[in-house]
């Protein structure tokens, strides 16, 4: 072989090894960094859907579904998402008894739990035997307890000369600030009774919705006339405005007395209520009488603050254990622990008799609040909200809601390998019975369902909601279908649980629904169901004049999951069964409580949690002022009816016995014959706690349990690590795959380079043989 043949095939084989080498090195190098990226990536998994660190912090961790609660504002908060936050920041006058049962009223913002006295027509002082009749007025002088300050807020900030710093703020001032915490100075100062005149008149404002104010007004002296004064005035402020402004001036409700409600001294409230009415105890617990600051509400009032979102319904201010620090709309809210709270909240040393087994008197004495902070955020589904639990990231699903316990504990019994899971992570599901229900109803101004017109138009219109009645089987679906959800059939409005209620009385019965069949109740035929329709004028759920088949509309209250779906198909099939085809209309929860309140729902889907624990709470529901869509109540239904109304003021005014007893026995017959409401259900209730969440006690009546849950957050920690360890052999899979890759990878290319180096040394050596015979020629 010559010598330019051999030069030429070192250099391709030279060629060879140096791109092979280049190759190699490249795959190490990536290799390498694939290897370290990867381990890197698995070392530093979390699937903790929170911070670093965060399950260290002495932070509560829950969830909330839908949207952000529409109203925060005590004067018009009434929703259970709502209350969430509410109870937790702003403190009413009464509270309960957290651990006793039956219900026990204890103080909060006042000093005392104090009971009235009466005065006569003439103002002259009543023993307090005296009889409803002869009372003109009950007199509430209710202490009020030194010291208490309001959480830091910019509203109170002073300068050095003792002005407001920000109570005439210019939009430049202003600027482009979104929170409270934006301002640079924070203030505060003690709460006086004052405060609690300025909450009562605030209910006769036209403009936010006050629900209360219907029932409040017939019961505080002289609120309903100041209603109409407040109408006058504030029509004067907004003369020559804009309907649809947003920046209205501010109404300052300290300028015209009302006589039912006055500060005697700083520390004294006294508040005068119309006749008897010994449920007004029960309203002084809810925060429809939680103190309103004059400062925050004039602070809220200035121009630009509305469209900024600093209001009352986003960030509340009070005298509770928390405030609110970070509000993400439909994302995330933050309540941190109001460094100005009472130092005088301690937990309770008495309970029931399971209470010291259980544990829930180990922190007797202790001041409250014994956490620091509670973060709520948005998640939409059941499914991954009960997930998050059971990895330890939810340490209660939520405090809306009361079936989580329920929920899981029918989990539970439905499968031994699910029942063993949830006993080896130590998870609680405490249960028990609180004044609640859910039903479905029917709205009375709508011209199908509801009230008729003539006579005989509101006899048929009751009977149609009588068969609609009947063919709901609440006993299938909420019995033995959906137990998750479950409950025991309703028979009326009012609980068991609370005086004058029929419902845990062996063989009672609603009779338009159900009848007694060989000693045993049971719920009537459809047969019955059809009879009533077809008197209605809907044979075969058909209009007997048009032919044209029976549509009724179903407003739902939140946007339809998987989790609601299959119950809201259930409900359909309810009504097919007389041939009535069911529209189901659902909304989320703040839209759906729009349609409410301007009369345009149909049939609806509603619950109804106590906001304290006696019959007039739910009778109220019903009662005919208090209509939600003419008087801005909780009378959803709009029902109205004379002989009920009459004996709704009755009831009022009655101390339990058997006359109370008695009128209710007949507010009950009434409804259940005039069927506003298919009654629905009672629901079980039960909540949810990990291990290290210590004094939980399920309550659907106490609603701002927060302040006395302790937590531990080494143990969360501990076991959040435990329960999502990352897992390895992925990672070995991806190994090895990778290993295989470079090797043929290697392997391919080895071929490849050896194929063209012996392709190009071909031509290079037939060259040389040419160049070299041209040289001997």
């Amino acid at each position: 072989m010559s010598s330019g043949l051999w030069n030429a095939s070192l250099h391709a084989a030279e060629g060879w090894r140096a791109a092979w080498a280049r190759f190699a090195a490249s795959c190490r190098l990536a290799g390498v960094a694939w290897m370290a990226a990867a381990v890197s990536l698995l070392a530093a998994c979390n699937n903790s859907p929170y911070p670093a660190g965060a399950a260290e912090d002495n932070t509560l961790y829950l969830s909330f579904d839908e949207r952000s609660p529409r109203y925060l504002d005590p004067t018009a908060s009434y929703t259970a998402p709502e209350s969430v936050y509410t109870y937790q920041i702003t403190e009413p006058l009464y509270g309960y008894h957290y651990l006793k049962r039956p219900y026990t009223l204890i103080p909060r913002a006042a000093a005392a739990v104090v009971k009235p006295y009466y005065l006569d027509a003439q103002g002259r002082r009543l023993p307090e035997d005296a009889p409803a009749d002869q009372i003109a007025q009950s007199v509430y002088d209710v202490p009020i307890r030194p010291g208490i300050l309001y959480a830091p807020s910019p509203a109170f900030a002073k300068d050095a000369q003792g002005n407001y710093r920000y109570h005439h703020l210019t939009a430049r001032e202003l600027g482009d600030k979104r929170s409270p915490w934006q301002f640079e100075h924070q203030g505060t100062r003690e709460l006086e009774a004052a405060d609690f005149v300025y909450a009562l008149k605030r209910h006769a404002t036209t403009r936010i919705e006050a629900p209360i104010f219907g029932l409040f007004s017939e019961h505080v002296l002289g609120l309903k006339d100041y209603g109409a004064l407040i109408r006058e005035e504030n029509a004067k402020l907004l003369k020559g405005l804009p309907e649809n402004t947003p920046d209205k001036p501010f109404l300052d409700f300290r300028k015209w007395p009302l006589e039912g409600a006055e500060a005697v001294d700083r520390h004294l409230l006294r508040v005068r209520i119309k006749g008897k009415y010994p449920q007004w105890s029960y309203w002084m617990s809810t925060t429809f009488m939680s103190p309103i600051p004059w400062e925050v509400d004039l602070f809220y009032a200035q121009p630009g603050m509305a469209e900024h979102g600093l209001s009352w319904n986003q960030w509340p201010v009070g005298t509770g254990p928390y405030m609110m620090t970070t509000y993400q709309q439909d994302r995330r809210h933050v309540m941190s622990r109001n460094p100005n709270y009472r130092k005088d909240d301690l937990y309770p040393c008495e309970g029931m008799p399971d209470d010291g087994p259980a544990g829930r008197l180990a922190d007797c004495g202790k001041p409250m609040p014994f956490i620091d902070k509670i973060v709520a955020t948005l998640i939409k589904e059941r499914v991954p909200r009960k997930e998050l639990f059971k990895q330890g990231y939810l340490d209660m699903p939520d405090l809306e809601r009361g079936d989580w316990g329920v929920e899981f504990y029918a989990d539970a019994s439905d499968s031994a390998e699910t029942d063993a899971f949830f006993r080896q992570r130590g998870f609680a599901f405490p249960r028990s019975t609180d004044p609640n229900n859910w039903y479905l109803g029917f709205n009375m101004l709508d011209p199908v369902i509801g009230k008729g017109k003539t006579p005989e138009e509101d006899a048929r219109h009751r009977k149609l909601r009588q068969a609609l009645s009947i063919a709901i089987d609440w006993e299938e679906g909420y019995g033995r279908i959906f137990k998750n959800r479950g409950g025991v059939t309703a028979y009326g409005p009012v609980p068991p649980g609370v005086f004058g209620s029929r419902e845990a009385q062996p063989g009672y019965f609603n009779p338009v629904t159900h009848k007694r069949v060989d000693g045993k109740i049971e719920r009537r035929s459809l047969d019955e169901a059809r009879a009533l329709l077809a008197e209605a004028g809907y044979p075969e759920g058909r209009d007997a004049r048009t032919g044209q088949p029976l549509v009724l509309n179903y407003d739902f209250m939140r946007t339809v999951t998987p989790e609601v779906k299959a119950e809201n198909d259930w409900l359909v099939k309810q009504f097919a069964k007389l041939g009535v085809q069911l529209d189901v209309r659902a909304t989320d929860y703040n839209q759906f409580q729009e349609k409410v309140r301007q009369g345009k729902h149909q049939v609806f889907w509603w619950g109804w949690f106590a906001d304290y624990p006696d019959a007039e709470n739910f009778l109220f529901l019903l009662y005919g002022p208090n209509s939600k869509s003419l008087h801005e109540g909780e009378n959803s239904a709009n029902y109205e009816n004379r002989e009920y109304d009459q004996l709704f003021k009755q009831v009022q005014v009655l101390d339990d016995g058997l006359q109370k007893q008695q009128v209710i026995d007949r507010m009950v017959q009434i409804a259940q014959q005039d069927a506003p409401w298919a009654f629905g259900y009672w629901a079980w209730t039960g909540q949810a706690y990990q291990r290290w969440v210590h004094n939980g006690k399920p309550s659907i009546v106490i609603r701002d349990p927060v302040r006395y849950h302790r937590i531990d957050p080494q143990q969360r920690a501990k076991r959040q690590g435990e329960w999502n360890r990352p897992v390895w052999w992925p990672l070995l899979v991806l190994v090895v795959g990778f290993a295989a890759i470079v090797w043929m990878t290697r392997r391919s290319f080895r071929k490849r380079e050896t194929a063209t180096a012996r392709g190009t040394a071909a031509p290079l050596a037939a060259n040389e043989a040419r160049r070299a015979a041209r040289g001997a020629d």
